[in-house]
């Protein structure tokens, strides 16, 4: 007699108290999906489209991806996706952050360093150049010299930072 009530409030307390929320409307939505997955699944012997199931459902395509993505279930980081008997592979090791200048940290400290080596001039070429992204051209005009005054400084500013590299 008290089992379904005692399963709700686990269910409430679990829904009430996750970490990630997701709204109900947003659940709804995803949880149509699925079931026009399954109907157009069976009638035509085809996995549908997302966008056939948001045509269905008369939502944008959209929609019905971040309400099917909502309900996924988190996964670790330190999941293992593959193990042939040696070491595993991670999730972890299949995420990168191509914000994270991590990897990048000793190159960074290395033309920072080869940077000083160099005169204001080779300095600033390069600054511009590479750093604020203008054009031979551009530099040229700013600096007040030709296109290919700014080449051969650049070529030489970057022959002497390799030797410092």
């Amino acid at each position: 007699m008290f089992m379904p009530m005692i399963i709700g409030e686990i269910r409430r307390y679990l829904r009430d108290n996750n970490s990630i929320r997701v709204s109900r409307s947003l659940r709804d939505i995803a949880y149509k999906a699925l079931a026009v997955k399954e109907r157009l699944t069976s009638k035509n012997s085809k996995e549908p489209t997302v966008a056939e199931i948001a045509k269905e459902l008369e939502l944008k395509k959209e929609d019905v991806v971040m309400a099917l993505d909502a309900i996924q279930d988190p996964i670790s980081l330190f999941e293992p996706v593959y193990h042939d008997g040696g070491d595993a592979i991670f999730v972890m090791d299949q995420v990168r952050d191509e914000k994270s200048q991590d990897d990048n940290w000793l190159e960074n400290i290395s033309i920072k360093e080869a940077m000083k080596k160099l005169g204001e001039r080779e300095k600033h070429i390069l600054s511009l150049r590479f750093f604020h992204g203008k054009t031979q051209m551009e530099v040229a005009d700013e600096i007040g010299i030709s296109q290919a005054q700014v080449s051969r400084l650049e070529k030489s500013a970057l022959s002497h930072m390799k030797k410092y590299i």
